[in-house]
């Protein structure tokens, strides 16, 4: 079915989904961290980034050509997390996960968001398939604060240096080697398996084991996305996506078209579950 389909059928069909997974799998975009004040990527959203900035940007290709504005470009948009909170879409995502791990059922959310919301909503069985924007590493390869395990917290290096007088002199530098730090994001023209931190295995483990898939806030333009639907096609397995804009990515996923922060908190009470309870904390440790 698709958004066609009648809104409340397809909110009890996830529902009745939800309430019988032994493994629930959720996968989320940038349209989960709209409500946040965060523009979407590809959306039809005004602040959609790719709306304003070519996807060139977004490269290694073009870091190695013109590092100042990469590094100036990624300032702006990482300068928007600032003073972001989470939605009641991210909080909703939490408490699921707390009400399966105390179901002693499995739990995996998979996002391709760098803006650290879901875990400050209490999401603890967690992939940031993208990368971290609260993290930086060097450039340079096998640096030991650089791919493919090596990182540094985004708050101890100076930026406001570069800031100040941005060029080649004043971009910040690796600590341990000297060579221009960068992002720590996936970036179009690298692969899944560049960093340890994309966690792309565990990613595709949580998809080959999923009964339940949900997809929530994306726009199915990504590699991971493709991944775990082809494999959730292949298994059989129910399929759902919430996204306001209706597009179904196949005839076998249903589809509700409304937003993130206003479906994820009603399937929570539909299950009995507090929308909020996952601010607590998710229970349990965190699987392999």
């Amino acid at each position: 079915m698709t958004s066609e389909a009648d809104e409340g059928a397809v909110s009890d069909a996830l529902a009745r989904a939800c309430e019988r997974a032994r493994s629930l799998l959720v996968v989320t975009g940038a349209g989960v961290s709209l409500a946040s004040g965060i523009p979407t990527f590809r959306g039809s959203d005004a602040g959609a980034v790719w709306a304003q900035d070519i996807m060139e940007l977004g490269t290694n290709e073009f870091f190695r050509r013109d590092p100042v504005t990469s590094w100036l470009w990624y300032l702006r948009r990482f300068g928007g997390l600032e003073g972001a909170a989470p939605n009641p879409a991210h909080r909703a995502i939490a408490a699921l996960e707390r009400w399966q791990v105390e179901r002693d059922r499995a739990f995996l959310l998979v996002t391709q968001n760098v803006d650290g919301l879901h875990r400050r909503a209490g999401s603890q069985r967690v992939v940031e398939v993208h990368g971290r924007a609260d993290r930086v590493r060097c450039s340079r390869v096998r640096c030991e604060k650089g791919a493919p395990d090596g990182w540094i917290p985004r708050a101890e290096i100076d930026q406001e240096r570069f800031l100040e007088a941005p060029s080649l002199e004043t971009l910040p530098r690796c600590p341990a080697c000297g060579e221009i730090l960068r992002q720590h994001v996936l970036w179009f023209d690298e692969y899944y398996t560049g960093h340890s931190d994309y966690e792309i295995e565990r990613a595709l483990r949580g998809a080959k084991a999923a009964s339940v898939v949900l997809f929530v806030g994306t726009s199915f333009a990504v590699g991971i996305t493709d991944m775990i639907l082809e494999r959730a096609l292949a298994r059989g397995r129910a399929i759902f996506s919430i996204d306001p804009s209706g597009r179904s990515p196949h005839r076998a996923v249903e589809v509700l078209a409304e937003a993130a922060e206003a479906a994820l908190p009603e399937l929570c009470r539909r299950l009995g579950v507090d929308p909020d309870a996952g601010e607590a904390g998710a229970s349990g440790s965190e699987p392999a």
